[in-house]
């Protein structure tokens, strides 16, 4: 029973999450799992999280492409895509197999290093084409298994575009459409491994509505404001969250 699941307080917590998270995808057009698992490991049953975080991200991206419509780069995008469709299946196949500990350590670890290595970077690496579409489908690869397994689909393909140079908005053209593809093949795959039970269903829709306001306002921020002081603090918040995990983890609540 979804009462048995979550509490007044932890359903604060989790439309807490679902503000930040739909407001930060909404700006930068990933970032649902970054932002969100943190407080939702928090209020929720661990195997309940990565589901949620998945279907907040489709409706978030969703409404960012609807208010911002960006030109999507389909042929930068193909590479990844197809790493992905490799990489996504097996994070969807090892989420059914790990226990909440395992899960806690391996999100918070993950928004550790990736929050420390964007926090300490000085000046953009610069790499241009190397690799090639090799390259970027091995880097789609580990962006569907992160989004099968978590819902980060998009960390790992922002920070390779980033290295290999461009503006935002055409680094955007190509992570976008990959998030959300994986996503959406994401939930298929959840789904049919019985992962979207009826109490997540419930919590998803007591989050949508909330999501999808805030990705319309980080949505219309994007268009005004530059991400730099906005980012660096969502770095702090994601490398405080990783920690908290991380040590709940190893030590227990």
């Amino acid at each position: 029973m979804l009462q048995a699941t979550v509490d007044a307080s932890s359903l604060a917590l989790v439309l807490l999450g679902a503000a930040i998270a739909g407001f930060t995808t909404g700006f930068a057009g990933f970032g649902t799992g970054l932002v969100a698992s943190g407080l939702w490991f928090h209020a929720l049953p661990a195997a309940m999280v990565p589901p949620l975080v998945v279907l907040s991200s489709v409706a978030a991206q969703i409404m960012g492409l609807v208010t911002l419509r960006p030109a999507f780069d389909w042929p930068r995008a193909t590479p990844f895509l197809a790493g992905g469709l490799i990489g996504l299946p097996l994070g969807i196949a090892a989420l059914a197999h790990a226990t909440p500990g395992l899960l806690r350590v391996s999100v918070g670890s993950f928004l550790v290093l990736y929050a420390a290595y964007s926090l300490a970077q000085r000046r953009r690496r610069q790499i241009g084409d190397w690799g090639g579409p090799s390259a970027d489908a091995v880097v789609g690869a580990g962006g569907g298994f992160l989004g099968g397994f978590a819902g980060l689909s998009g960390p790992l393909p922002l920070i390779w575009l980033q290295m290999r140079g461009g503006s935002s908005d055409s680094q955007r053209a190509i992570y976008q459409p990959f998030n959300l593809l994986v996503l959406l093949l994401a939930i298929a795959g959840m789904a049919s491994t019985g992962q979207i039970s009826r109490d997540l269903l419930v919590i998803a829709l007591l989050c949508l509505p909330v999501t999808l306001v805030c990705a319309y306002i980080g949505s219309r921020v994007y268009t005004r404001v530059s991400p730099r002081v906005f980012q660096r603090i969502i770095l702090g918040l994601l490398l405080v969250s990783g920690l908290t995990l991380v040590g709940q983890a190893m030590f227990g609540r």
